[in-house]
């Protein structure tokens, strides 16, 4: 595995982070978006992350500036990804979106470079012929929070090289994940196939109007012990996300009631800019939500 040179395409939440854990462990990181303004967001969810990983990882404050520092920016896709190694995509989930951005990257990256989308709901082979080197094209998918929350999913269609396979295995673990291959394409890899269902759930439970968002949470929280409950890990995932992945299950499958969920994603959160932790508010608010004060799990 000789990889050095990694582009980051698409900047938001996890792109953010993919970028800055790649160039923490020392690879040079080239982060592109469609234009200054996105990129701006960008560098300050980057430079919010400098405490992060001084509080949870121990970093000291020339760690966290020389990884900075490692990164550059660009809107200028050719310009992003002229020495790149590998570029992982990090997009919103929206499959023409995908398809058409494949077909751009496919003309502008060197024929050397390796390709991988972060899709936490799409497979590779969906967009496999819009890259024009199939067999240089897989999934790594990453769990938010990265530096703590360390998996890596990496997931293969059938059409691509073995040798890359590994070689994207090799670069996961050199960026500090514990890599976990899958040799069949499956919707949502396994973090999602498991996680997605939940969120999904409660999701419905709320347009149905069983119960609020908090009851919803204090229940999953109380009864399996878990640290978050689903709409908290919404706030994670990022609402923007959420709403992306509810429409297409509402256009799959014509349930109305994910249309529903849609359509109030969009009009009380995404709309309204709350998209969950990164804006500082979503389905609650930021650095104080009610679900870490003390009663909140008491009757």
């Amino acid at each position: 595995m000789n990889y050095r040179n990694i582009t980051v395409a698409g900047s938001g939440v996890l792109g953010s982070q993919i970028a800055y854990q790649t160039a923490f462990k020392g690879f040079n990181v080239s982060v592109y978006d469609i234009n200054d303004e996105a990129l701006e967001r960008a560098k300050e969810r980057i430079v919010n992350l400098k405490p992060r990983y001084q509080e949870d990882l121990g970093a000291t404050s020339e760690e966290v500036n020389a990884a900075y520092d490692r990164i550059s920016f660009s809107s200028d896709l050719s310009q992003a990804v002229a020495g790149a190694d590998l570029v992982i995509e990090a997009i919103p989930e929206v499959v023409q979106m995908k398809i058409d951005f494949y077909k751009k990257l496919g003309e502008a990256a060197p024929a050397k470079t390796i390709f991988a989308t972060n899709s936490s709901t799409l497979l590779p082979s969906q967009f496999a012929h819009a890259t024009a080197r199939p067999e240089k094209f897989l999934a790594l998918h990453f769990a938010n929070e990265i530096w703590k929350n360390n998996t890596a999913e990496i997931m293969r269609h059938p059409g691509t090289d073995m040798k890359v396979f590994d070689e994207v295995i090799a670069f996961a673990k050199a960026i500090g994940m514990v890599a976990l291959p899958l040799h069949k394409e499956q919707p949502g890899y396994i973090l999602n196939s498991l996680l997605v269902p939940l969120l999904e759930a409660a999701q419905l439970l709320l347009v149905k109007e069983v119960a609020d968002v908090e009851t919803i949470d204090k229940t999953w929280m109380v009864a399996t012990g878990a640290p978050l409950g689903p709409f908290a890990i919404l706030d994670v995932v990022g609402i923007n996300t959420a709403y992306n992945i509810g429409i297409a299950k509402a256009q799959a499958t014509g349930d109305q009631n994910f249309e529903k969920v849609a359509t109030l994603l969009k009009s009380e959160y995404v709309d309204k800019g709350k998209l969950g932790r990164a804006t500082g508010e979503g389905f609650y608010k930021y650095p104080n939500p009610n679900f870490i004060k003390p009663d909140f799990l008491k009757s």
